[in-house]
């Protein structure tokens, strides 16, 4: 795997933390970056991805009728 290198400046209490919780855990401060990283993009890309199918849907005219609407409302009490 091909690595890239990106700079980043940390308040110095995110730092500590940081430092503290790789000695706790014997970990390198970088595992520890890439794997908060790698956690927070995989839970915010199915955002991406939706609001793209959503596009997609709504340019192809896909759209939930009005029947369907009164209905989702009815059930969620809105």
């Amino acid at each position: 795997m091909t690595a890239r290198t990106i700079n980043v400046r940390l308040p110095e209490a995110l730092y500590m933390q940081i430092e503290e919780l790789a000695t706790a855990t014997a970990r390198t401060k970088s595992f520890l970056a890439i794997d908060a990283l790698t956690q927070y993009v995989q839970n915010e890309s199915w955002q991406i991805r939706d609001i793209h199918e959503g596009i997609k849907e709504a340019d192809t005219g896909e759209f939930a009728t009005e029947k369907q609407v009164k209905a989702v409302f009815a059930k969620y009490g809105a």
